[in-house]
């Protein structure tokens, strides 16, 4: 039987949806007064809001593929750049319907409830 230690979450690849958790993350990278729409940006400016949004909804940080597809997923442009280039290799340009779409996610009341909650095993 392996028991997780005090640091570590559960990954349940059921339990979490990427997207509410991308979306939260590019609402609060803006509610901050940073521009997002319509620039390119490397992903390294966007971890700090990606590890928050982790923190809130207490799971598990996503990878750089992961955040990478899941932003293809929502419809932003992600370019790869080469490893010696960036610590994290992607360029990312979100456009404005997408930012907006972000912003209202992160202005909801009740963000949790957009993620399922993930179910600990006794």
């Amino acid at each position: 039987m392996q028991q997780p230690n005090f640091f570590e979450k559960e990954r349940d690849p059921q339990a979490l949806a990427a997207e509410p958790l991308v979306l939260h993350a590019l609402g609060d990278f803006q509610s901050r007064g940073l521009v997002l729409a319509g620039r390119e940006l490397a992903l390294d400016r966007l971890r700090g809001a990606l590890r928050r949004a982790a923190e809130a909804f207490g799971v598990e940080e996503l990878s750089d593929e992961e955040i990478a597809e899941t932003l293809s997923t929502l419809g932003a442009q992600v370019r790869r750049i080469p490893s010696f280039v960036a610590k994290h290799p992607y360029r990312v340009t979100v456009h404005a319907e997408l930012a907006a779409q972000a912003l209202q996610a992160y202005q909801d009341p009740s963000p949790k409830s957009q993620v399922p909650s993930q179910k600990r095993s006794s």
